[in-house]
């Protein structure tokens, strides 16, 4: 395990806290010692009553590169009794960040792939810089989204969700503003002033109306699962990883080769 945090927070005068995904190295990608950080992150910040305003960034170079594929072949001969409880901590991670109380604000850079787009839809506001890529890119290495697939649908809508989910296009910030991934495009460097105005309007309203407003959109927005849904989101996430796709897409990731599905 490493030495240096993965998830860094902070908290200012007017509290607003800043959780920093801290993987640089690894674009910040997560594996399981940042996914636990994470929880235990949103955990801290739902419980401080000085926190106002949640917003999350990426350090380093990019804002998430989704998981760990290094990890996730290191978890290839892995039983389902190892899997299934990974897939279920990638799935509470995300979702109990969009269910944080208090708003949250997604700055995004450079990459925001894969479990990365999940963390940026988790969140209440996503602001990125004109030099930020998405892809939602499981489906290329042979996996499956469905741990960030709720968030995603309730951002972008079944359809668009489906063609991004199946195609694994990248595409970058003027168009993911004009599905509506994102709320806010603006120079690159930018981000701090771009959201500045955004921060500040949420200090303006009370705790707890936007606590109570945000409970009624996730509700309402088909966001609160029930035990049957997080089992149906978890098991074939699990399941997937122990696929010959699976096996087949990580190894043309490491190895660099385009996998043997693909005939061009």
């Amino acid at each position: 395990m490493s030495t240096v945090p993965t998830i860094l927070t902070n908290v200012d005068a007017r509290g607003v806290a800043t959780l920093t995904l801290n993987r640089p190295e690894r674009n910040n990608a997560y594996n399981e010692e940042m996914l636990r950080a994470l929880r235990a992150a949103v955990h801290e910040l739902q419980i401080d009553a000085s926190v106002r305003v949640v917003v999350v960034r990426g350090s380093g170079k990019h804002f998430q590169a989704g998981a760990d594929l290094t990890w996730v072949e290191s978890l290839r001969s892995a039983s389902w009794r190892t899997l299934e409880p990974i897939s279920r901590l990638t799935l509470l991670a995300f979702h109990e960040l969009c269910h944080l109380s208090k708003p949250t604000v997604a700055l995004v850079h450079g990459g925001c792939f894969g479990g990365g787009t999940g963390i940026a839809t988790a969140c209440d506001v996503v602001v990125a810089s004109r030099d930020a890529m998405f892809g939602i890119t499981e489906a290329r290495w042979g996996l499956v989204v469905t741990p960030v697939m709720p968030q995603l649908i309730a951002r972008l809508g079944a359809g668009r969700a489906r063609r991004y989910a199946m195609t694994c296009e990248r595409f970058g910030a003027e168009r993911a503003y004009e599905i509506g991934f994102i709320d806010e495009v603006c120079d690159e460097g930018q981000l701090d002033d771009a959201s500045g105005s955004i921060v500040d309007a949420l200090l303006h309203c009370p705790p707890e109306a936007l606590a109570q407003t945000k409970a009624v959109a996730l509700e309402y927005g088909g966001l609160d699962l029930s035990r049957s849904q997080v089992d149906g989101l978890v098991q074939p996430h699990a399941l997937k990883r122990m696929s010959a796709e699976a096996e087949e897409g990580l190894a043309s990731f490491l190895e660099r080769r385009p996998p043997r599905w693909y005939i061009p």
